[in-house]
Protein backbone atom coordinates (compact mmCIF):
# COMPACT_ATOMS: atom_id res chain seq x y z
CA UNK A 1 0.00 0.00 0.00
CA UNK A 2 2.64 2.45 0.91
CA UNK A 3 4.67 1.74 -2.83
CA UNK A 4 0.87 2.23 -4.56
CA UNK A 5 0.35 5.59 -2.50
CA UNK A 6 3.67 6.70 -3.38
CA UNK A 7 3.34 6.23 -7.08
CA UNK A 8 0.33 8.04 -6.69
CA UNK A 9 1.56 11.03 -5.26
CA UNK A 10 3.99 10.71 -7.70
CA UNK A 11 1.45 10.99 -10.03
CA UNK A 12 -0.55 13.83 -8.40
CA UNK A 13 3.23 15.95 -8.35
CA UNK A 14 3.51 15.21 -11.88
CA UNK A 15 -0.06 16.33 -12.99
CA UNK A 16 -0.04 18.95 -10.48
CA UNK A 17 2.84 20.34 -12.83
CA UNK A 18 1.06 19.89 -16.43
CA UNK A 19 -0.46 22.94 -17.82
CA UNK A 20 -4.09 23.82 -17.99
CA UNK A 21 -5.65 21.28 -21.11
CA UNK A 22 -6.25 24.60 -23.12
CA UNK A 23 -2.65 25.52 -22.93
CA UNK A 24 -1.38 21.37 -23.46
CA UNK A 25 -3.39 21.69 -26.60
CA UNK A 26 -1.68 25.09 -27.56
CA UNK A 27 1.56 23.30 -26.98
CA UNK A 28 0.81 20.42 -28.86
CA UNK A 29 -0.20 22.63 -31.53
CA UNK A 30 2.96 24.32 -31.54
CA UNK A 31 4.71 20.75 -31.85
CA UNK A 32 2.85 20.21 -34.55
CA UNK A 33 3.88 23.04 -36.63
CA UNK A 34 7.69 22.28 -35.48
CA UNK A 35 7.26 18.38 -37.10
CA UNK A 36 5.78 19.61 -40.10
CA UNK A 37 8.32 22.15 -41.15
CA UNK A 38 10.95 19.66 -39.96
CA UNK A 39 9.72 16.37 -41.36
CA UNK A 40 8.44 18.48 -44.60
CA UNK A 41 12.17 19.36 -45.26
CA UNK A 42 13.27 16.05 -44.88
CA UNK A 43 10.80 14.49 -47.39
CA UNK A 44 9.21 12.31 -45.13
CA UNK A 45 6.16 10.48 -46.65
CA UNK A 46 3.69 7.29 -47.25
CA UNK A 47 2.33 5.77 -49.90
CA UNK A 48 -1.02 5.27 -49.53
CA UNK A 49 -2.35 1.33 -49.53
CA UNK A 50 -5.77 2.56 -50.70
CA UNK A 51 -4.68 3.85 -54.26
CA UNK A 52 -0.74 4.21 -53.95
CA UNK A 53 -0.46 7.55 -53.51
CA UNK A 54 2.32 9.23 -51.89
CA UNK A 55 1.22 11.42 -49.08
CA UNK A 56 4.07 13.65 -47.81
CA UNK A 57 4.01 15.66 -44.71
CA UNK A 58 2.92 19.70 -45.11
CA UNK A 59 4.70 22.57 -43.81
CA UNK A 60 2.42 24.73 -41.72
CA UNK A 61 4.95 27.32 -42.39
CA UNK A 62 4.08 27.59 -46.06
CA UNK A 63 1.62 30.23 -47.88
CA UNK A 64 -0.92 27.42 -47.38
CA UNK A 65 -0.01 26.54 -44.09
CA UNK A 66 -0.33 30.05 -42.87
CA UNK A 67 -3.67 30.07 -44.26
CA UNK A 68 -4.89 27.24 -41.93
CA UNK A 69 -3.55 28.67 -39.25
CA UNK A 70 -4.95 32.09 -39.53
CA UNK A 71 -7.00 32.56 -42.17
CA UNK A 72 -9.07 29.17 -41.44
CA UNK A 73 -8.76 29.67 -37.27
CA UNK A 74 -12.75 30.37 -37.03
CA UNK A 75 -13.89 28.16 -39.67
CA UNK A 76 -11.83 25.01 -37.92
CA UNK A 77 -13.30 26.35 -34.68
CA UNK A 78 -16.91 26.11 -35.91
CA UNK A 79 -16.28 22.59 -37.70
CA UNK A 80 -15.05 21.12 -34.85
CA UNK A 81 -16.75 18.14 -34.50
CA UNK A 82 -18.35 17.79 -30.71
CA UNK A 83 -18.80 21.55 -30.66
CA UNK A 84 -22.50 21.80 -32.57
CA UNK A 85 -23.29 18.31 -31.11
CA UNK A 86 -22.48 18.98 -27.33
CA UNK A 87 -24.48 22.64 -27.29
CA UNK A 88 -27.30 21.11 -29.15
CA UNK A 89 -27.70 18.31 -26.68
CA UNK A 90 -26.82 20.60 -23.81
CA UNK A 91 -29.58 23.10 -24.70
CA UNK A 92 -32.05 20.09 -23.09
CA UNK A 93 -30.14 18.67 -20.94
CA UNK A 94 -30.59 21.97 -18.91
CA UNK A 95 -33.90 22.31 -19.00
CA UNK A 96 -33.69 19.08 -17.83
CA UNK A 97 -31.01 19.71 -14.84
CA UNK A 98 -32.51 23.22 -14.07
CA UNK A 99 -36.19 21.85 -13.35
CA UNK A 100 -35.08 18.80 -11.33
CA UNK A 101 -35.94 16.10 -13.49
CA UNK A 102 -32.34 14.71 -13.31
CA UNK A 103 -31.98 14.84 -9.36
CA UNK A 104 -35.29 13.23 -8.83
CA UNK A 105 -34.09 10.44 -11.40
CA UNK A 106 -31.36 9.53 -9.50
CA UNK A 107 -32.95 9.59 -5.89
CA UNK A 108 -35.93 7.93 -6.98
CA UNK A 109 -33.89 5.00 -8.72
CA UNK A 110 -32.32 4.20 -4.88
CA UNK A 111 -34.47 5.35 -2.18
CA UNK A 112 -37.28 2.62 -2.53
CA UNK A 113 -34.93 -0.21 -3.13
CA UNK A 114 -35.12 -3.47 -1.61
CA UNK A 115 -32.32 -3.80 1.14
CA UNK A 116 -30.41 -7.12 -0.89
CA UNK A 117 -30.69 -5.25 -4.63
CA UNK A 118 -29.28 -1.85 -2.84
CA UNK A 119 -25.63 -2.42 -4.37
CA UNK A 120 -26.86 -3.74 -7.93
CA UNK A 121 -29.30 -0.78 -8.56
CA UNK A 122 -27.53 1.98 -6.88
CA UNK A 123 -24.46 0.74 -9.01
CA UNK A 124 -26.61 0.28 -12.12
CA UNK A 125 -28.11 3.91 -11.47
CA UNK A 126 -24.65 5.24 -10.87
CA UNK A 127 -23.30 4.16 -14.11
CA UNK A 128 -26.21 5.21 -16.14
CA UNK A 129 -26.33 8.44 -14.26
CA UNK A 130 -23.16 9.72 -16.61
CA UNK A 131 -26.33 11.12 -18.66
CA UNK A 132 -26.46 14.05 -16.01
CA UNK A 133 -23.02 14.13 -15.79
CA UNK A 134 -21.84 16.70 -12.92
CA UNK A 135 -25.03 16.10 -11.13
CA UNK A 136 -24.67 12.41 -11.11
CA UNK A 137 -21.55 13.10 -8.16
CA UNK A 138 -23.49 16.01 -6.15
CA UNK A 139 -26.40 14.03 -5.93
CA UNK A 140 -25.89 10.26 -5.76
CA UNK A 141 -22.62 10.34 -3.88
CA UNK A 142 -24.09 11.82 -0.65
CA UNK A 143 -27.37 9.63 -1.63
CA UNK A 144 -25.32 6.26 -1.90
CA UNK A 145 -24.22 6.99 1.71
CA UNK A 146 -27.60 7.75 3.05
CA UNK A 147 -29.91 5.08 1.65
CA UNK A 148 -26.95 2.30 2.84
CA UNK A 149 -27.27 4.31 6.43
CA UNK A 150 -30.98 3.97 6.41
CA UNK A 151 -30.61 0.16 5.66
CA UNK A 152 -28.38 -0.29 8.22
CA UNK A 153 -25.05 -0.51 6.18
CA UNK A 154 -21.83 1.40 6.25
CA UNK A 155 -22.80 4.55 4.60
CA UNK A 156 -18.85 4.94 3.71
CA UNK A 157 -19.44 1.79 1.65
CA UNK A 158 -22.23 3.14 -0.48
CA UNK A 159 -20.50 6.41 -0.59
CA UNK A 160 -17.75 4.41 -2.68
CA UNK A 161 -20.23 2.53 -4.73
CA UNK A 162 -21.83 5.40 -5.94
CA UNK A 163 -18.59 7.37 -6.49
CA UNK A 164 -17.26 4.70 -8.69
CA UNK A 165 -20.07 3.82 -10.60
CA UNK A 166 -20.47 6.97 -11.49
CA UNK A 167 -16.55 7.16 -12.40
CA UNK A 168 -15.01 4.37 -13.59
CA UNK A 169 -18.58 3.38 -15.22
CA UNK A 170 -18.91 6.85 -17.23
CA UNK A 171 -18.19 5.67 -20.47
CA UNK A 172 -21.41 3.22 -20.58
CA UNK A 173 -24.85 3.82 -19.64
CA UNK A 174 -28.46 2.43 -20.39
CA UNK A 175 -29.14 5.58 -22.46
CA UNK A 176 -27.55 7.40 -25.30
CA UNK A 177 -25.59 10.33 -23.82
CA UNK A 178 -24.11 13.26 -24.77
CA UNK A 179 -20.92 11.43 -24.32
CA UNK A 180 -21.47 9.40 -27.13
CA UNK A 181 -22.33 12.21 -29.35
CA UNK A 182 -18.99 13.86 -28.74
CA UNK A 183 -17.00 10.33 -29.31
CA UNK A 184 -18.62 9.91 -32.51
CA UNK A 185 -17.49 13.33 -33.79
CA UNK A 186 -14.26 12.79 -32.63
CA UNK A 187 -13.60 9.13 -34.06
CA UNK A 188 -15.65 10.37 -36.94
CA UNK A 189 -13.07 13.01 -37.86
CA UNK A 190 -10.50 10.61 -36.87
CA UNK A 191 -11.45 7.88 -39.10
CA UNK A 192 -11.51 10.77 -42.34
CA UNK A 193 -7.55 10.64 -42.34
CA UNK A 194 -8.07 7.22 -44.40
CA UNK A 195 -12.02 7.33 -45.25
CA UNK A 196 -13.18 10.46 -46.02
CA UNK A 197 -16.57 9.30 -46.29
CA UNK A 198 -16.99 7.06 -42.97
CA UNK A 199 -19.22 7.71 -40.35
CA UNK A 200 -19.07 7.03 -36.81
CA UNK A 201 -23.07 7.82 -34.97
CA UNK A 202 -23.78 8.40 -31.61
CA UNK A 203 -25.50 4.82 -31.69
CA UNK A 204 -22.36 3.01 -32.94
CA UNK A 205 -21.39 1.10 -29.72
CA UNK A 206 -24.99 1.68 -27.78
CA UNK A 207 -25.24 -2.33 -27.67
CA UNK A 208 -21.93 -2.92 -26.07
CA UNK A 209 -22.46 0.23 -23.70
CA UNK A 210 -25.94 -0.74 -22.64
CA UNK A 211 -24.82 -4.23 -21.75
CA UNK A 212 -21.60 -3.40 -20.09
CA UNK A 213 -23.83 -1.46 -17.79
CA UNK A 214 -25.55 -4.26 -16.87
CA UNK A 215 -22.42 -6.09 -16.63
CA UNK A 216 -20.31 -3.34 -14.45
CA UNK A 217 -22.98 -2.79 -11.47
CA UNK A 218 -22.82 -6.70 -11.44
CA UNK A 219 -18.59 -6.69 -11.42
CA UNK A 220 -18.96 -3.96 -8.64
CA UNK A 221 -21.52 -5.88 -6.80
CA UNK A 222 -19.88 -8.73 -6.72
CA UNK A 223 -16.45 -7.01 -5.41
CA UNK A 224 -18.39 -4.25 -2.99
CA UNK A 225 -20.19 -7.24 -1.05
CA UNK A 226 -17.27 -9.66 -0.81
CA UNK A 227 -14.42 -7.58 -0.66
CA UNK A 228 -14.86 -4.06 0.32
CA UNK A 229 -18.15 -4.95 2.82
CA UNK A 230 -15.10 -6.98 4.79
CA UNK A 231 -13.10 -3.94 4.75
CA UNK A 232 -15.26 -1.02 6.04
CA UNK A 233 -16.58 -3.24 8.44
CA UNK A 234 -13.86 -2.16 10.92
CA UNK A 235 -14.44 1.58 9.81
CA UNK A 236 -16.01 3.88 12.35
CA UNK A 237 -18.20 6.54 11.21
CA UNK A 238 -17.24 9.25 13.73
CA UNK A 239 -17.80 12.51 11.16
CA UNK A 240 -20.91 14.86 10.77
CA UNK A 241 -22.17 13.00 8.88
CA UNK A 242 -22.96 10.31 11.42
CA UNK A 243 -26.17 11.62 12.47
CA UNK A 244 -27.02 12.58 8.83
CA UNK A 245 -30.48 10.75 7.62
CA UNK A 246 -32.21 10.23 4.70
CA UNK A 247 -35.30 12.74 4.90
CA UNK A 248 -35.42 15.34 2.21
CA UNK A 249 -33.54 12.73 0.00
CA UNK A 250 -36.92 10.66 -0.38
CA UNK A 251 -39.04 11.85 -2.90
CA UNK A 252 -42.34 14.45 -2.35
CA UNK A 253 -45.62 13.45 -4.15
CA UNK A 254 -45.32 16.20 -6.46
CA UNK A 255 -41.63 15.44 -7.30
CA UNK A 256 -43.47 11.61 -7.95
CA UNK A 257 -46.09 12.65 -10.27
CA UNK A 258 -43.75 15.13 -11.91
CA UNK A 259 -41.84 12.15 -13.20
CA UNK A 260 -44.82 10.00 -14.26
CA UNK A 261 -46.04 12.90 -16.25
CA UNK A 262 -42.30 12.93 -17.64
CA UNK A 263 -42.26 9.16 -18.36
CA UNK A 264 -45.86 9.45 -19.94
CA UNK A 265 -44.12 12.07 -22.54
CA UNK A 266 -41.05 9.98 -22.95
CA UNK A 267 -43.24 7.35 -23.70
CA UNK A 268 -45.58 9.00 -26.32
CA UNK A 269 -42.05 10.55 -28.01
CA UNK A 270 -41.06 7.35 -28.04
CA UNK A 271 -44.04 6.19 -29.95
CA UNK A 272 -44.69 8.34 -32.43
CA UNK A 273 -40.89 8.58 -33.72
CA UNK A 274 -41.27 4.64 -34.09
CA UNK A 275 -44.29 5.47 -35.95
CA UNK A 276 -43.12 7.29 -37.98
CA UNK A 277 -40.15 5.01 -38.83
CA UNK A 278 -42.46 2.04 -39.66
CA UNK A 279 -43.59 2.63 -43.31
CA UNK A 280 -41.10 1.95 -46.22
CA UNK A 281 -41.83 4.80 -47.92
CA UNK A 282 -41.49 7.32 -44.82
CA UNK A 283 -39.67 10.30 -45.53
CA UNK A 284 -38.15 9.65 -41.85
CA UNK A 285 -36.05 6.69 -43.40
CA UNK A 286 -32.55 7.21 -44.86
CA UNK A 287 -32.34 7.77 -49.00
CA UNK A 288 -31.60 4.03 -48.85
CA UNK A 289 -35.13 3.57 -46.79
CA UNK A 290 -33.08 2.13 -43.73
CA UNK A 291 -33.76 2.99 -40.37
CA UNK A 292 -30.00 3.31 -39.73
CA UNK A 293 -29.41 5.84 -42.14
CA UNK A 294 -32.49 7.77 -40.87
CA UNK A 295 -32.43 11.47 -39.95
CA UNK A 296 -33.79 10.19 -36.20
CA UNK A 297 -30.40 8.16 -36.20
CA UNK A 298 -27.92 10.60 -37.74
CA UNK A 299 -29.49 13.71 -35.77
CA UNK A 300 -29.69 11.44 -32.94
CA UNK A 301 -28.20 14.25 -30.81
CA UNK A 302 -30.60 16.73 -31.98
CA UNK A 303 -33.62 14.34 -30.75
CA UNK A 304 -32.06 13.40 -27.34
CA UNK A 305 -31.56 17.11 -26.70
CA UNK A 306 -35.39 17.75 -27.77
CA UNK A 307 -36.69 14.93 -24.93
CA UNK A 308 -34.94 15.87 -22.79
CA UNK A 309 -36.60 19.89 -22.88
CA UNK A 310 -39.63 18.20 -23.41
CA UNK A 311 -39.42 15.52 -20.35
CA UNK A 312 -37.97 18.67 -18.25
CA UNK A 313 -40.15 21.05 -19.23
CA UNK A 314 -43.32 18.31 -18.25
CA UNK A 315 -41.55 17.60 -15.26
CA UNK A 316 -40.63 21.38 -13.79
CA UNK A 317 -44.52 22.54 -14.70
CA UNK A 318 -45.43 19.73 -12.35
CA UNK A 319 -43.36 20.58 -9.36
CA UNK A 320 -43.35 24.19 -10.36
CA UNK A 321 -39.05 24.94 -11.16
CA UNK A 322 -40.26 26.06 -14.62
CA UNK A 323 -44.18 27.39 -14.58
CA UNK A 324 -44.43 28.41 -17.96
CA UNK A 325 -43.27 28.60 -21.40
CA UNK A 326 -41.13 31.60 -21.15
CA UNK A 327 -39.17 30.18 -17.97
CA UNK A 328 -37.64 27.53 -20.31
CA UNK A 329 -35.58 29.64 -22.78
CA UNK A 330 -33.60 31.03 -20.00
CA UNK A 331 -33.29 27.53 -18.44
CA UNK A 332 -31.73 26.95 -22.00
CA UNK A 333 -29.66 29.55 -21.50
CA UNK A 334 -27.74 28.38 -18.10
CA UNK A 335 -26.35 24.96 -19.98
CA UNK A 336 -25.05 26.71 -22.39
CA UNK A 337 -23.09 29.22 -20.05
CA UNK A 338 -22.01 26.23 -18.07
CA UNK A 339 -20.15 24.98 -21.20
CA UNK A 340 -17.70 28.01 -21.17
CA UNK A 341 -15.40 26.37 -20.00
CA UNK A 342 -15.56 23.62 -22.15
CA UNK A 343 -16.26 25.83 -25.31
CA UNK A 344 -12.57 27.61 -24.39
CA UNK A 345 -10.81 23.98 -24.57
CA UNK A 346 -12.43 23.22 -27.76
CA UNK A 347 -11.19 26.27 -29.21
CA UNK A 348 -7.68 25.28 -28.55
CA UNK A 349 -8.37 21.77 -29.50
CA UNK A 350 -9.74 22.52 -32.54
CA UNK A 351 -6.96 24.04 -33.89
CA UNK A 352 -4.83 21.77 -33.01
CA UNK A 353 -6.75 18.95 -34.87
CA UNK A 354 -7.09 21.01 -38.21
CA UNK A 355 -3.37 21.55 -38.21
CA UNK A 356 -3.08 17.61 -37.45
CA UNK A 357 -4.94 16.74 -40.46
CA UNK A 358 -3.64 19.64 -43.10
CA UNK A 359 -0.39 18.33 -42.39
CA UNK A 360 -0.92 14.87 -42.99
CA UNK A 361 1.05 13.70 -40.04
CA UNK A 362 -1.80 11.62 -38.73
CA UNK A 363 -2.28 9.75 -42.30
CA UNK A 364 1.88 8.97 -42.09
CA UNK A 365 1.83 7.77 -38.71
CA UNK A 366 -1.02 5.77 -39.48
CA UNK A 367 0.35 4.13 -42.42
CA UNK A 368 3.77 3.81 -41.37
CA UNK A 369 3.01 2.44 -37.65
CA UNK A 370 0.36 -0.26 -39.86
CA UNK A 371 3.56 -1.29 -41.69
CA UNK A 372 5.51 -2.08 -38.85
CA UNK A 373 2.78 -4.11 -36.71
CA UNK A 374 1.58 -5.42 -39.29
CA UNK A 375 5.03 -6.37 -40.91
CA UNK A 376 5.64 -8.03 -36.94
CA UNK A 377 2.76 -9.93 -37.58
CA UNK A 378 1.31 -8.34 -34.23
CA UNK A 379 -2.18 -10.28 -32.94
CA UNK A 380 -5.40 -8.07 -32.65
CA UNK A 381 -5.52 -8.45 -28.60
CA UNK A 382 -2.41 -7.78 -28.33
CA UNK A 383 -2.66 -4.15 -30.06
CA UNK A 384 -5.90 -3.85 -27.88
CA UNK A 385 -4.60 -4.86 -24.53
CA UNK A 386 -1.33 -2.65 -25.55
CA UNK A 387 -4.51 0.08 -26.54
CA UNK A 388 -6.01 -0.50 -23.26
CA UNK A 389 -2.45 0.39 -21.12
CA UNK A 390 -1.66 3.30 -22.92
CA UNK A 391 -4.42 5.37 -22.71
CA UNK A 392 -5.47 3.79 -19.11
CA UNK A 393 -2.09 5.31 -18.10
CA UNK A 394 -2.90 8.42 -19.75
CA UNK A 395 -6.15 8.62 -17.93
CA UNK A 396 -4.42 9.24 -14.61
CA UNK A 397 -3.24 12.54 -15.14
CA UNK A 398 -5.52 13.43 -18.76
CA UNK A 399 -8.84 13.36 -16.81
CA UNK A 400 -11.12 14.74 -19.47
CA UNK A 401 -12.37 12.11 -21.84
CA UNK A 402 -12.77 14.44 -24.92
CA UNK A 403 -9.45 16.38 -24.84
CA UNK A 404 -7.46 12.70 -24.52
CA UNK A 405 -9.80 11.19 -27.22
CA UNK A 406 -8.72 14.38 -29.66
CA UNK A 407 -5.08 13.31 -28.66
CA UNK A 408 -5.00 9.72 -29.26
CA UNK A 409 -8.00 9.32 -31.59
CA UNK A 410 -6.45 10.97 -34.45
CA UNK A 411 -3.40 8.68 -34.29
CA UNK A 412 -4.96 5.14 -33.08
CA UNK A 413 -8.35 5.53 -34.77
CA UNK A 414 -7.04 5.35 -38.54
CA UNK A 415 -3.58 3.01 -37.66
CA UNK A 416 -5.96 0.18 -36.26
CA UNK A 417 -8.61 1.14 -40.21
CA UNK A 418 -5.21 -0.04 -41.49
CA UNK A 419 -4.86 -2.91 -39.61
CA UNK A 420 -8.78 -3.89 -40.39
CA UNK A 421 -9.64 -2.62 -36.75
CA UNK A 422 -13.16 -0.84 -37.38
CA UNK A 423 -13.14 2.97 -35.71
CA UNK A 424 -16.29 1.79 -33.88
CA UNK A 425 -14.21 -1.34 -31.97
CA UNK A 426 -10.69 1.39 -30.85
CA UNK A 427 -13.36 3.66 -29.61
CA UNK A 428 -15.46 0.94 -27.71
CA UNK A 429 -11.32 -0.18 -26.04
CA UNK A 430 -11.19 3.76 -25.23
CA UNK A 431 -14.15 3.68 -23.17
CA UNK A 432 -13.06 0.60 -21.08
CA UNK A 433 -9.66 2.55 -20.65
CA UNK A 434 -11.05 6.50 -20.52
CA UNK A 435 -13.31 5.08 -17.30
CA UNK A 436 -12.11 2.84 -14.82
CA UNK A 437 -8.79 4.93 -13.63
CA UNK A 438 -10.73 7.62 -13.13
CA UNK A 439 -11.80 6.38 -9.72
CA UNK A 440 -8.57 6.30 -8.89
CA UNK A 441 -7.08 9.58 -10.58
CA UNK A 442 -6.03 12.37 -7.93
CA UNK A 443 -6.06 14.76 -10.80
CA UNK A 444 -10.01 14.14 -10.94
CA UNK A 445 -11.47 17.10 -9.32
CA UNK A 446 -14.55 14.31 -8.95
CA UNK A 447 -11.87 12.53 -6.62
CA UNK A 448 -11.51 15.34 -4.26
CA UNK A 449 -15.03 15.69 -4.07
CA UNK A 450 -15.40 12.13 -2.91
CA UNK A 451 -12.81 12.35 -0.86
CA UNK A 452 -14.94 15.52 0.75
CA UNK A 453 -18.09 13.49 1.37
CA UNK A 454 -16.00 10.56 3.00
CA UNK A 455 -14.41 12.81 5.40
CA UNK A 456 -18.05 13.43 6.93
CA UNK A 457 -18.29 10.34 7.77
CA UNK A 458 -14.85 9.65 8.48
CA UNK A 459 -12.57 12.48 10.38
CA UNK A 460 -9.03 11.35 9.29
CA UNK A 461 -9.86 10.10 5.93
CA UNK A 462 -7.08 10.82 3.81
CA UNK A 463 -6.25 9.67 0.15
CA UNK A 464 -4.90 6.64 1.05
CA UNK A 465 -8.43 5.69 2.63
CA UNK A 466 -10.21 6.49 -0.37
CA UNK A 467 -7.66 5.08 -2.46
CA UNK A 468 -7.40 2.00 -0.89
CA UNK A 469 -11.67 1.77 -1.47
CA UNK A 470 -12.13 2.13 -4.73
CA UNK A 471 -8.86 0.40 -6.01
CA UNK A 472 -9.90 -3.20 -6.00
CA UNK A 473 -13.01 -1.74 -7.78
CA UNK A 474 -11.24 0.37 -10.70
CA UNK A 475 -8.95 -3.14 -10.90
CA UNK A 476 -11.61 -5.26 -11.21
CA UNK A 477 -13.29 -3.32 -13.31
CA UNK A 478 -10.55 -2.92 -15.97
CA UNK A 479 -9.95 -6.37 -16.14
CA UNK A 480 -13.49 -7.29 -16.52
CA UNK A 481 -14.56 -4.86 -18.68
CA UNK A 482 -11.44 -6.03 -20.91
CA UNK A 483 -12.34 -9.46 -20.87
CA UNK A 484 -15.93 -8.53 -21.67
CA UNK A 485 -14.98 -6.61 -24.92
CA UNK A 486 -12.58 -9.59 -25.76
CA UNK A 487 -15.46 -11.94 -25.26
CA UNK A 488 -17.71 -9.88 -27.17
CA UNK A 489 -15.07 -9.46 -30.22
CA UNK A 490 -14.64 -13.30 -30.51
CA UNK A 491 -18.14 -13.76 -30.35
CA UNK A 492 -18.66 -11.42 -33.16
CA UNK A 493 -21.56 -9.53 -31.75
CA UNK A 494 -22.31 -6.11 -33.03
CA UNK A 495 -21.24 -2.84 -31.32
CA UNK A 496 -24.63 -1.23 -32.18
CA UNK A 497 -26.48 -1.08 -35.07
CA UNK A 498 -25.45 -1.92 -38.04
CA UNK A 499 -22.18 -2.04 -36.43
CA UNK A 500 -19.70 -5.22 -36.84
CA UNK A 501 -17.33 -5.82 -33.91
CA UNK A 502 -14.56 -6.04 -36.51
Amino acid sequence: MALLLGGLNAIERVGNKLPHPFWLFTIMAGIVIALSVLLSALGVYAVSPADGERIGVRSLLSAEGLQTIVGDAITNFATFPPLALIIAVMLGVSVAERSGLLNALLRGSVTRVPASWLTFVLALTGVTGSVASDAAYVVLIPLGALVFKAAGRSPILGLVVAFTSISAGYDASLLITPTDAILAGLTTSAAHLIDPDYVVTPLSNYFFSAASTVFLAAVITVITEFVLSRRTAGMEVDGEGADAELGDMALSAAERRGLRNAGLVLLAAAAVLAAALVPSGSPFRGEDGTVLSSPVITGVAYVLGILFLLTGAVYGRAVGTIPALRDIPPAMATGVRDLAPVIVLFFAASQFLAYFKWTGLGEVMAIRGADVLGSAGVHPVVLFLGFLAVVAVMNLLITSGSAMWTLVGPIFVPMFMLLGIAPETTQALYRIADSTTNVISPMSPYFVMALGFLQRYRKDAGIGTLMSLTLPLSVAMLVAWTLFFLAWWALGIPLGPGVPVR
